[in-house]
């Protein structure tokens, strides 16, 4: 092991390089990143398996941090490490800087994931953890035999979602799990201690994972610490470390500035900045240094971990001679490409809810993606992703050989796992629930889309038909919501979320086979729970990749557009027959993806959607969740819901709501006519 006195020095050049980041940007947190600096000093140099010559080797560990306010220690450790520059340490926060205030997904740079919104972090490690044994129960050890380690603060204990990270590991007993809990007792606003006071080895405890209770900023102690987690066996470990926030600082007058609110969110300013340089054996004037002794600790760590992967790569390329299947589908599954699926072997019944016609789907995905996980949120048997369950089994403690990823109720912990499963490569991820828990989701939705995660997320029960279950159950606002993430554009200048209704059966199919194609953002499939009328014979449903297209049956030079996603396409079928009596030439226009309509040519899109033509929308939803397709004026109109749902049987509902082929017929006359 290193030289205690060296690796205290390695930690306060960590304090140095952030607080003099967080000095320099005018703005960030330099207390967390002092206070942690030991620990991430110890792992990185001393514990963490990674190539220094390929930061996305697939056996490397992977380091997931929670607190993302705590970006000027990452980035001050990574530098250490090499992957970093002191120019780029100066950037901090700044326009175009690849050091931006919360760290963004980077691997190339040794960042893991996106952080920021706290306690997700961590969630995305624990999926982490559950690819790579979901992986070596199908290419062994040799390839999967490392560790996830994740780093979380008193916020991240504090969000709800800790509590399914929690459950959901030590239920699993993910051993491969390190998680790093940095207990300072201070937050943003006040002491810890005023928001809680419950014992979280104890409860951690209850879950099923194994807990220290540790010095935070002592090297003997860390190293004892992750020297039994990396021998446990069986079960998750979370190591507490207590830390000193802003330790070593030093106010304006000289007394210490450890352990204050004031240091969590803002520079230390002024006296107190220059106090604290110098008091942690930097120089005020030229703090952006890595000391010799430290530069030379990662020098030989570097020497070390070139040994290490260079055995572990032997080892690798004799099980390769060994297994040469299993390495090239390896190699397929790490490449980010789409799987291989043969959909004609997907078999629809016509008229089915297109939640059934998804689990059609997910049978054949179960049978020909080998490297797929569904997960459902206890409704596996409602959200039909018991079409992939059949096929397979659960996970279990112990026995990853299945597929099927059991969450129990807890959509937003579910979401995340299945992100960070992404995150890990080598597998592809899905979750189902219900659409009006979506809402629950949004955090993870919204994550998945900034990292370009191309998890597929499967809701049903899509609408008010719902029915019985009543408002509660019913969603209304949600397509809506859901939709403003197809208008907002990634950092990649795609919609950062491909949203897809179908309309019928044979729609979601294709829906299906554009998701699984989509690696390049996550997708969203909204299905229906009750059935749905087939649309019309002749529809060329491969249209719906390009996200709307004209259903047969329709007019040429029509007088009318109608537009509808869903269940409401074929009430619009209905509606149009009545107005063809009444002499109307009508255009019906399937649109399960807006995001993907915009995408295509301007040509394409006037052609399906010609200016000047009136136009009708027909939706579940709030009404302004089609105005992006139909506009607004007076050549156009939607008929949506302008309140929540109501207990009672679908049909009732349909025909008390106006969701029928008459009322299209009714709205769609009286709207010609003004």
């Amino acid at each position: 092991m290193n030289d205690i006195k060296v690796m205290n020095h390695a930690a306060d050049n960590i304090r140095i390089l952030a607080a003099s980041m967080v000095e320099k940007a005018k703005s960030g947190h330099p207390g967390g990143a002092m206070g942690g600096a030991d620990f991430i000093n110890v792992l990185f140099s001393e514990y963490l398996v990674y190539d220094p010559e390929n930061p996305k080797w697939a056996g490397r560990d992977r380091f997931f941090l929670d607190p993302g306010h705590m970006s000027p220690m990452l980035y001050a450790a990574l530098t250490l490490r090499g992957l970093f520059t002191i120019d780029d340490l100066k950037e901090f926060r700044q326009w175009k800087s690849i050091t931006p205030g919360h760290p963004e997904l980077d691997v190339m740079h040794g960042i893991e994931n996106t952080s920021g919104p706290l306690g997700q972090g961590h969630a995305l490690a624990a999926g982490a953890a559950v690819a790579e044994k979901f992986l070596e129960a199908r290419l062994g050890k040799t390839m999967m035999r490392h560790k996830i380690y994740a780093y979380i603060s008193d916020g991240g204990v504090q969000e709800e979602i800790s509590q399914g990270v929690g459950r959901i590991a030590g239920h699993l007993g993910l051993n491969n799990l390190i998680m790093f809990y940095d207990s300072n007792d201070i937050q943003l606003s006040t002491e810890t201690n005023a928001v809680m006071s419950e014992n979280t080895k104890a409860k951690y405890e209850a879950w099923n994972w194994n807990v220290m209770e540790i010095d935070g900023n002592d090297v003997s102690q860390i190293r004892q610490a992750l020297d039994a987690a990396q021998s446990e066996e069986s079960r998750p470990t979370l190591i507490i470390g207590k830390t000193v926030m802003g330790k070593g600082a030093l106010k304006a007058d000289g007394s210490s500035y450890e352990a204050c609110v004031k240091t969590h969110g803002a520079p230390l300013g002024g006296d107190a900045y220059t106090n604290t340089i110098n008091n942690l054996g930097g120089d005020p004037a030229h703090p952006f240094v890595v000391f010799d002794d430290v530069k030379a600790l990662y020098d030989n760590r570097r020497k070390e971990l070139l040994k290490i992967v260079a055995k572990r790569k032997t080892e690798e390329s004799e099980w390769r001679k060994d297994n040469a299947e299993k390495a090239k589908q390896m190699d397929e599954w790490f490449s980010g490409k789409a799987p291989k699926v043969d959909w004609s072997k997907v078999e629809q019944k016509s008229g089915a809810a297109t939640r059934a016609a998804s689990a059609v789907c997910l049978g054949v995905l179960a049978e020909q993606v080998p490297n797929m996980i569904c997960a459902s949120a206890d409704l596996s048997n409602s959200d039909k992703t018991d079409g992939f369950l059949k096929k397979t089994q659960s996970m279990k403690k112990g026995d990853f050989s299945g597929a099927f990823f059991q969450a129990g109720v807890s959509e937003l912990t579910m979401a995340d796992m299945c992100i960070g499963m992404m995150l890990h490569g080598g597998v592809i991820a899905a979750c189902g629930t219900f659409f009006v828990f979506s809402d629950y989701m949004k955090p993870a939705v919204r994550l998945a889309a900034l990292m370009q995660t191309p998890v597929k997320f499967i809701w049903t029960h899509d609408a008010f038909r719902v029915g019985e279950d009543g408002p509660t159950h019913e969603p209304v606002e949600q397509e809506a919501q859901i939709r403003l993430m197809e208008k907002l554009q990634n950092h990649s200048g795609q919609d950062s979320v491909r949203v897809f209704r179908p309309a019928d059966a044979d729609e979601t199919t294709v829906c299906w086979k554009l998701a699984m194609q989509n690696m390049d953002t996550p997708t969203a499939l909204i299905l229906s729970r009750q059935n749905i009328e087939s649309l019309p014979e002749g529809t060329d449903y491969e249209q719906a990749a390009k996200g709307a297209y004209i259903v047969s049956g329709s007019d040429e030079n029509p007088d009318v557009i109608l537009v509808a996603s869903g269940s409401e396409v074929s009430t619009l079928v209905s509606g149009s027959n009545a107005l063809r009596k009444d002499g109307y030439k009508v255009r019906v226009v399937s649109a399960p993806s807006e995001g993907l309509f915009r995408a295509q040519s301007q040509e394409y899109q006037d052609s399906v959607l010609p200016y000047g033509v009136k136009k009708f929308g027909l939706t579940a939803g709030l009404a302004v969740t089609l105005q992006g397709l139909v506009g607004i004026g007076p050549n156009s109109k939607i008929f949506g819901m302008p309140s929540f749902g109501f207990s009672a049987p679908y049909k009732v509902l349909d025909e008390k709501l106006g969701y029928t082929g008459e009322n299209v017929y009714n709205q769609v006359k009286a709207f010609m006519q003004q």
